[in-house]
């Protein structure tokens, strides 16, 4: 989710901490840093300082792990809240653990997902269920907050409150289900290899990618109707060659390792450089894919001369990254 949102939980956390007899959940100290729990995860956002190609392999992975969510967050918070504040570091580990908890469990419903599992398993979890910016879920944290102030019970709120989202969890589920159907029996003599049903700012709006035997094929869901606008013949591999040469490129080997679903275009230049650009198919806007790695190689000399990965939304930006 976003940070305004995580931010949000973790005001709703100190609500329900009043219920607590062992810490004063009205303070400052305790208030810091339980929303600070809630945002924590979200440290690895400082990896953009140094490149793309580092945040994007990196974002949501070890600091949304196992050891991290469990131990090492939790440990970290409850001793600065002890040492700053002399709060009891048993129950601000608890609070901290949960809030910690609370941003890991909420990120693997996006479809950008986390590594929830690593150390036992390094595989990402995206289920797809919600947008990493979400208008009711926001709208119904801000009502807790303000129900709050205007001095309702914060703890039978917290639970009203989150019993609606999970609510609207399941609703979300089933209905992607619904989608994930009909779009199948629109493609009644193609082998579906994987389809990707991913959510959108707007409730009834959902993005589609999939791929079959032969094609790879993008669309959008505008409630029960669905809209395919583009349809790309598969190719072959990159040439052996070609392949070589970008394998060990640290904004290919980001952005392969992130994407889910691409495609890639070769473009020539010159007589001595091409162009190969892999594109994400998960993320068409306006007739744009935004997300991609593009890699200007010399094959006189068989090097890579510039290379980039990450979100652009125009082409004319994009040339200026390679430039």
């Amino acid at each position: 989710m976003d940070t305004v949102t995580h931010g949000l939980m973790g005001g709703t956390l100190v609500g329900l901490a009043t219920v607590d007899p062992q810490v004063d959940a009205v303070t400052v100290g305790f208030a810091a840093t339980i929303v600070g729990a809630s945002l924590i995860p979200d440290i690895d956002t400082v990896l953009k300082f140094k490149d793309n190609a580092t945040y994007i392999k990196n974002h949501r992975g070890i600091t949304h792990s196992l050891p991290f969510t469990f131990v090492i967050w939790p440990l970290l918070l409850a001793t600065l809240s002890n040492v700053l504040f002399g709060l009891d570091f048993f129950h601000m580990y608890l609070w901290s653990l949960l809030a910690v908890f609370l941003h890991v469990f909420v990120d693997i419903f996006n479809m950008y997902g986390t590594q929830a599992l690593r150390f036992f398993d390094n595989r990402w979890i995206q289920l797809g269920l919600i947008n990493t910016i979400d208008i009711p879920i926001m709208t119904l944290l801000i009502l807790h907050l303000v129900l709050w102030g205007f001095g309702f019970n914060p703890v039978t709120w917290f639970f009203i409150i989150y019993g609606i989202i999970a609510i609207y969890y399941v609703v979300r589920a089933l209905y992607k289900q619904m989608l994930m159907k009909k779009v199948s029996r629109l493609l009644p003599n193609d082998e579906i290899l994987r389809l990707f049903v991913m959510p959108t700012l707007k409730f009834f709006e959902w993005r589609i990618a999939l791929v079959t035997k032969d094609k790879f094929i993008v669309g959008r869901a505008f409630k029960t109707q669905v809209v395919i606008y583009d349809e790309f013949d598969k190719i072959g591999p990159l040439e052996k060659d070609l392949y070589q040469i970008v394998k060990d490129n640290k904004d290919f080997r980001a952005f392969s390792y992130f994407s889910s679903i691409y495609r890639y275009e070769i473009t020539e230049i010159d007589e001595s450089r091409i162009e190969v650009r892999y594109i994400d198919l998960r993320y068409l806007k306006n007739g744009h894919y935004p997300f991609v790695c593009i890699l200007i190689l010399n094959k006189d000399n068989q090097t890579i001369e510039s290379s980039f990965t990450g979100w652009v939304f125009t082409e004319e930006k994009l040339q200026q990254k390679i430039a």
